[in-house]
Formats: structure tokens, sequence, C-alpha cells
């Protein structure tokens, strides 16, 4: 893919890899075949090339540090990929720049790992230091008797280890950063990673969470990369944890499965930005170029021929999906669980490509890990409510946008409502309908506590003609704004969402656009009616 991108920028890339039939092989410039391990190899290659980068940081560093000492133009520097392969180094390293991380601790032995389990207490996590990816050199102990296993699956204390604290996250997010050798650096929209036995299955772009958890995580990110040295892109991954702390987790110094969505999603992407940034060209925008993007990994499900059958199937079925991308990897050999290529969904909300996924795997029985997400909030004070609030929902089902119905009473049940509000926007929610009668606070609470615009529908209660419920509604302080509707009027709230979530959604705005001309024509229709036959026969029966 950074060849893909190369061609289409009249850049020339010649690949190092140990495989004749590689990916890279039918498109670079130039195809060496060798061990990226052999010093002897990789300085033969530099000759080759005027800027020597990387996609996978498993090489040898120190002969990349011999190329420097010798002119060679290394982007990251040596010394960035040192740090980042061991990744013990890789914590203290960040932990000496300030950057939250699950507590960690070197062992060199039993009773090391013993005094880091009553330290950090269990289940307690055991890594290896170098080689550990996708899962691979990770263990996890769930008592001290454990301890002995773990240390032995990941080969023993010979191999390098540490210990980390167990870190409770509610999600795994992570930002693509991209760092340019004027050391100027630009951060992607930070994303949701959800990984299937230790391997990225899904990523979500951008991720569903407050404001200042984006904030808190692309601080981090733009902080970790700014303390490393070189140019290039960086996949920062972290923890979200349930007290709502974000934590580093590792970081790669290269192009990242995590990032591949940019290639549809973003207006620069991930491979264009690496190549931007090595050579000193200016960095490209990171900013996402459409509202939603979700992309699954084509994961090996069998080996062999069988595998590649499977694959090809999937790969038929997205043909078929409206905004899905494809992208084969052509790697010649399948195994179980290798990642083979993947598919990229975008859409006018998260709601939507979580559809288009789930329309995509339902047809074979998987999972998507993910129900389809609400994009509208239908909210009431009362069950009394839903009488005029489910002509909102039928309006919204007629344009197909997914919604949630709760009970949520501004009086009887304040820190429901809280919760609902608060969370609403994490949840992907859009737009929020909110319908009360009588003192009718729900629609302003709930604005005072969310981002998200708020639709106001005043509920004629049994006294005033719902007059009460409009004036308070619609009398909000400044800086509080509801967009309130007619008395029991639901169906123009549901009308008007469709109409704000229009604004980033073409075909529903097209769709909006194909409403008002079937409401045009049915007045249009009633009109001539009446005309031609006349009041009293157009209201006889």
């Amino acid at each position: 893919m950074l060849c893909q991108a190369a061609s289409e920028m009249a850049i020339k890339v010649a690949v190092l890899d140990p495989l004749e039939s590689c990916p890279a092989s039918a498109i670079a410039y130039d195809h060496v075949v060798g061990s990226f391990h052999d010093s002897a190899t990789v300085e033969e290659f530099a000759k080759r090339c005027e800027i020597l980068t990387i996609e996978i940081e498993h090489v040898d560093a120190a002969t990349l540090e011999k190329l420097e000492q010798h002119g060679v133009d290394c982007q990251p520097k040596a010394s960035t990929v040192r740090i980042i392969q061991d990744k013990y180094l890789q914590k203290v390293h960040f932990s000496g720049h300030g950057i939250p991380l699950p507590e960690f601790m070197q062992i060199d032995d039993l009773e090391g790992a013993k005094r880091a389990g009553d330290l950090f207490g269990y289940p307690l996590m055991v890594k290896s230091k170098r080689l550990a990816y996708d899962g691979r050199g990770n263990a996890v102990a769930k008592t001290a008797e454990e301890l002995s296993s773990a240390v032995a699956a990941l080969g023993g204390f010979e191999r390098g280890l540490y210990v980390e604290k167990w870190a409770p996250f509610v999600k795994e997010l992570a930002v693509i950063v991209a760092r340019g050798r004027d050391n100027s650096v630009l951060c992607y929209p930070v994303i949701e990673t959800i990984h299937k036995e230790n391997i990225c299955h899904i990523v979500k772009a951008p991720a569903s969470i407050p404001w200042k958890i984006r904030r808190q995580a692309t601080d981090i990110a733009y902080k970790a990369v700014s303390s490393l040295e070189g140019a290039g892109v960086f996949a920062i991954e972290l923890f979200l944890t349930r007290d709502g702390q974000v934590l580093l987790n590792e970081v790669a110094p290269r192009p990242h499965n995590s990032g591949h969505h940019t290639i549809e999603s973003c207006y620069t992407s991930q491979y264009e930005q690496h190549l931007r940034a090595v050579i000193g060209l200016p960095l490209g925008d990171p900013s996402m170029k459409t509202p939603a993007a979700i992309m699954y990994n084509i994961l090996g499900e069998e080996e062999g021929e069988r595998g590649f059958c499977l694959a090809h199937q999937l790969i038929g079925r997205a043909l078929s999906i409206k905004g899905a991308a494809i992208h084969w990897y052509d790697k010649p050999e399948m195994r179980k669980q290798r990642k083979m290529g993947h598919i990229t969904i975008v859409g006018s909300s998260m709601g939507t490509v979580e559809a288009q996924l789930n329309a995509l795997l339902s047809e074979e029985g998987r999972d998507c890990q993910s129900a389809v997400q609400p994009c509208v909030g239908i909210i009431m004070g009362s069950d009394s409510d839903l009488p005029v609030m489910k002509d909102a929902a039928r309006i919204l089902d007629a344009f197909d946008v997914p919604y949630e119905v709760r009970i949520v009473s501004a009086h009887r049940t304040p820190d429901v409502m809280f919760r609902y509000a608060s969370s609403a926007q994490e949840r992907g929610i859009q737009v929020i309908i909110a319908g009360a009668g009588g003192a009718a606070h729900l629609p302003g609470m709930v604005a005072s506590l969310t981002p998200l615009p708020v639709i106001g529908v005043p509920v004629r209660a049994s006294v005033l003609d719902g007059l009460d419920s409009l004036l308070s509604i619609v009398q909000m302080p400044r800086g509080v704004p509801v967009a309130t509707v007619a008395v029991n009027n639901a169906t123009n709230a549901g009308l008007l969402a469709v109409r704000m979530l229009g604004v980033g959604d073409p075909d529903l705005l097209a769709r909006m656009s194909q409403y008002q001309e079937d409401t045009k024509e049915d007045v249009l229709t009633k009109a001539e009616k009446l005309q031609r036959e006349g009041w009293e026969s157009y209201l006889s029966p």
C-alpha cells in the first residue's frame, strides 16, 4: 500500500523482503529478495536508496545506527527503532517523558515476578520485551501459581521479560500520528480498535468517546511522538479505563493496521503521509472526509485453498455493499489468523457503516461484535407521552434512520437523565428528541448536559392545553438552545432530526427533498379534487 501511494506521487520505492513473491514485489520500482535481519544485506540495499525507512520495527537497530554513522538517511531514526522494538525500553522512555502508562516492572526470576504480583495484584500481564505483536509475547497470570507457566509460555526469563499491572480497560483506542522532518506533528482522529484473539479485528473511525477523552488521547499521542527522533507515521495504541483514564499501551514506528481506513476516510492516507514525512514534503490534511468509517480485517480462517475460498466469498459479498472498498494483499500463503486483506466501509454515520458491516457478515453467520448504533435518541418523561412521541419514531423509520426510545424523567429519575445525556455523544447519538409535558424540564436539562442538538416536543397535558409545556421548553436561557416544535407535533421533531442528519448525508438530504416533493404532490392532488368535485362532494363520505 506504501508502493501504491508512492506511484501516485511519482516516487520510486525499492523494497527489501525475504519473499520473492511478497505483495509489494508486483508494484515496487525495485525489489530485493533478502532478510532485513541480515546486516550485510541491509547495508547493500541501502546503497540503492536516498532514504531508508521501515514497515516493520523488528529490524537490526545496530545496522541502522551503523548506516547513519556512514551518512545514510534513516527515517525514523535508529534510536527510535531501538527504543520501540523493545517494549520495556518503550515503557521506560515514555514514563520518563511523563506519559501515563500502566505500572510496569522488569523481572529477572520467579521471585521478582512474585514481588511484582504482590505489588500490582492479579491478574498480572507478563510480557516479552522483544518480538511481541498481535498477542504474541503476552501471557496472563491470574494467580501467583500461574506465574511459572506464564513465564514458560514466553520462553523463559532468558528471553527478557517484564510485567504490567492489569489495565481494566473498557475500550482500546489508537491515534495515527505523522511527524515531519521539520518536527511538525499532526494527529489523525482518535479511533477505536476491537481485537479478536489479540489481533486487530475491527477499527471504528472516529471513536465514539467524549471530547475530553478524545483530547486526552490526542495529547498523549502528540507528546509520545514528539519525544522520539526522526520522521514518519507512528501508531499510538491506548487503553481507556473504567475510571476515564487514558493510558499508553504501545507505539509502532510505521504505518499501522489501525490506520488502513485512512485510505478511504481521510484526505491524506497514512501511506501518503509517511512518504511526505520521510521525504520532507509538507504534511497532508489528516482529517476525515467522511463522517464515519469502519475497517474489517480479512483474517485467514482456514489453511490453504479452503482459506482462500472463504476469503474470496467474503470479498464477493462486499462488492454489493454500498461504501465498501476492498484491499487484498495478495500474500502467497494462507494461514489461520493471518491478515490477508481488509475491507473499509464509509458512510454518513457510525450506525450506517455498522449496519453495512452487519449486513455483510450476517450472510455468513459472523458477528461484527457491535449492534447497529442508533444516531437519534427519542426520550420522554413518562410512558403517557409515548402516543405522541411515536410519530417521531415513525418518521425515522420511514427514512431508515436508526434510533432508540427511552423513558428518562428529569424529576423522578434525574440520575438516569444525567447518565443518558452525558453519555449520548460517546454512544454515537447525533440528535436527541425529548418530549415532555407540564413543567417540561427534560429537553432543557438534557441540552445543558450534552453538546448534541436537542429537539423539544411539548406534550399536551390534562390542563392548560399544552401551553405550559410549550413555554417551559421554548423559554430556555441564553447559551442552552432547544429547538422547539409545536405542541404534540413529534412528526416535525422527527423531520427536523432527519434534516439535521442530512447536513452530513447527501443521500438522506435527497430523500428529504423527495419527501417534500411528495407532500407537495399530495396537496396539489387534493386541491385538484376539491376544484373538480366542489366542497360538498369533497366532504361527503
